[in-house]
């Protein structure tokens, strides 16, 4: 085998081997998928009894409600496609410089892609219980509540949604 035919074969299989780790990726981030809807329950809150306490809106302030921590898929899955571009540009050791390159820059894009998709916009709820007592909640903005709005705070298990009436 001459040895073009062989960098041309290798080449070959470090786009199919990116193209696997991408694949992988994606797959894995559809598994992952949080959510702080009101409207949202996980399996185990399902069929669970809950509490439930009646009160009024006394405040609504817009906040953004952002992952505690990535899953890194977007690093690996942003290095892979910026290796293969780079590795597509130039020619000998030149080819190696935008290989690196593109792996790094692929990463700190794949990086900051995921950190933007697991941020959500999100209310933090003031609501005055008919006892007195006054809760904060944070959720989604995916339900309008507004101040002087009747709501009940279901609660169960250290998790509270707000839920209009």
């Amino acid at each position: 085998m001459h040895k073009h035919q062989h960098a041309e074969k290798r080449s070959h299989l470090h786009v199919i081997a990116a193209s696997a780790v991408l694949g992988a990726a994606v797959v894995l981030a559809g598994c992952a998928n949080p959510s702080a809807s009101s409207r949202v329950y996980t399996f185990d809150q399902a069929q669970r009894a809950q509490t439930v306490t009646l009160g009024y809106v006394i405040g609504v302030r817009p906040v953004t409600i952002q992952a505690a921590q990535t899953s890194g898929l977007g690093v690996i899955a942003g290095g892979a496609l910026g290796a293969v571009a780079g590795n597509a540009v130039g020619g000998g050791s030149g080819r190696r410089i935008t290989t690196v390159g593109g792996a790094v820059g692929g990463a700190m894009a794949g990086n900051a892609i995921e950190n933007a998709s697991a941020r959500r916009q999100g209310l933090e709820i003031t609501v005055r219980l008919d006892s007195g007592d006054v809760r904060v909640i944070t959720q989604e903005a995916d339900v309008p509540i507004s101040t002087g709005q009747r709501v009940q705070v279901v609660a169960q298990g250290g998790v509270s949604r707000v839920v209009g009436i």
